[in-house]
């Protein structure tokens, strides 16, 4: 443990020195600049986001998170903390306040904060990191108070809990003792585990992200870099017993938000360990995403990349926002030309995020910012309808592009 502790602390702040500099060189190669006239329609979505914030924190009962809202019957849906959703609204309400100073948003973030705390001790659920980090982790940078890093702390511990090192991943889903399920999306949940290691020096949650990354990357994906969403490990040997789908078209298929999910997971990696191999990872997760034949022009893809009936298929907002936060960071690390692509990228799905299209007129979608996510079309589940987690990456995409900087 001592050992541990003194190698961190003499590897963090090189590794932070490093991260700085290689994204701050690469972006001055590529000569990045934001756009005027982008910069001057982000200022104006942050304010019809408080709008619509302040607009939805009316609408809840008092322990209650925001799920989704359904225009045609007017019927807004809420879950309970232990949601996999329930980090995101808070987390956006503090990103608005961010850029608002608009007391109410802090005042109902720290509400719904409370109401929270609790799931510091779920050990049921892989998807801590959603509901804890963007949360929790969100406020530490906001507005921090010294609890809530025993909270993150408690959260680690908990996600730490579902790692299994003979399969070497976290499990994500319970099911039958014959199955470990294992679903790209808990690539999402890492960053909190080193978090934990770099507040506290315990590297145990550090080798815990590593290795479940290293096990995804080998049984996740396909040779052209597109993943499935879910693997079926046989608990007693590791050994791959299924690859399949939950939430997307087949089994076969690349569902969209999948694909988002591995991009900004493996940037992630790279910015956590400057490993070069979790930077070649997001770059051909990136390459593979930008050079699909069926990605739509503006960038918004598809619900599920192989879907059915294009170009007539429905969209995910939710996709395409978590894709554009991914990429204005992995522009940082990656080389001149590639990284030119991502910010370009970026652009266009912020333009286009931030059309009517997408972007619910003001006192309209249950107080949601954008419309037109699918959470589960197979399982006929909040398709297309707007969700907590596209307006979440949506804000934090809008803040890394108006804080973009060449240095």
């Amino acid at each position: 443990m001592l050992k541990d502790l003194m190698m961190i602390k003499k590897l963090l702040p090189a590794l932070f020195i490093t991260m700085l500099t290689v994204g701050s060189s690469y972006a001055q190669k590529a000569n990045f600049k934001p756009d005027a006239k982008l910069l001057k329609t982000i200022d104006a979505d942050y304010k019809k986001a408080v709008t619509q914030y302040k607009l939805m924190a009316t609408k809840l009962p008092p322990d209650q998170f925001p799920k989704t809202y359904f225009s045609a019957t007017d019927k807004f849906e809420t879950s309970g903390s232990g949601w996999w959703c329930s980090g995101f609204y808070p987390g956006t309400l503090l990103y608005l306040y961010q850029q608002s100073k608009d007391p109410a948003l802090l005042n109902e973030a720290n509400r719904i904060m409370q109401v929270l705390a609790k799931e510091q001790y779920n050990t049921t659920t892989h998807d801590l990191g959603f509901m804890m980090y963007c949360s929790f982790g969100t406020a530490l940078t906001v507005e921090p108070k010294p609890e809530y890093k025993q909270i993150l702390i408690n959260s680690a511990k908990s996600l730490a809990t579902r790692f299994d090192p003979k399969v070497g991943c976290i499990k994500s889903w319970d099911s039958k003792k014959s199955d470990y399920l294992v679903i790209i999306d808990n690539m999402m949940n890492l960053e909190l585990l080193f978090w934990a290691t770099k507040v506290t020096g315990d590297s145990s949650f550090y080798k815990i992200a590593v290795t479940h990354a290293n096990t995804t990357m080998k049984n996740h994906f396909r040779p052209d870099y597109s993943s499935y969403h879910v693997i079926n490990y046989n608990p007693q040997t590791g050994e791959v017993q299924q690859r399949k789908t939950a939430q997307g078209f087949a089994d076969s298929s690349a569902w969209a938000r999948g694909q988002a999910w591995g991009l900004y997971g493996y940037t992630v990696m790279y910015r956590a360990t400057k490993d070069k191999k979790y930077l070649a990872q997001a770059n051909h997760i990136a390459k593979y995403i930008l050079n699909s034949p069926n990605l739509p022009a503006d960038k918004i893809p598809y619900w599920d990349y192989d879907a059915p009936g294009k170009p007539n298929a429905l969209r995910d907002a939710s996709a395409a926002a978590v894709m554009a936060s991914a990429f204005l960071e992995l522009c940082r690390y990656a080389d001149a030309k590639s990284g030119a692509l991502y910010f370009r990228a970026a652009e266009t799905i912020i333009k286009n995020l931030s059309g009517p299209k997408y972007f619910a007129a003001a006192g309209t979608n249950g107080g949601f910012i954008l419309e037109h996510s699918v959470g589960s079309l197979p399982a006929k589940s909040e398709v297309d309808v707007p969700l907590t987690y596209a307006d979440y990456y949506f804000i934090e995409a809008l803040n890394r592009y108006k804080n973009f900087k060449r240095k």
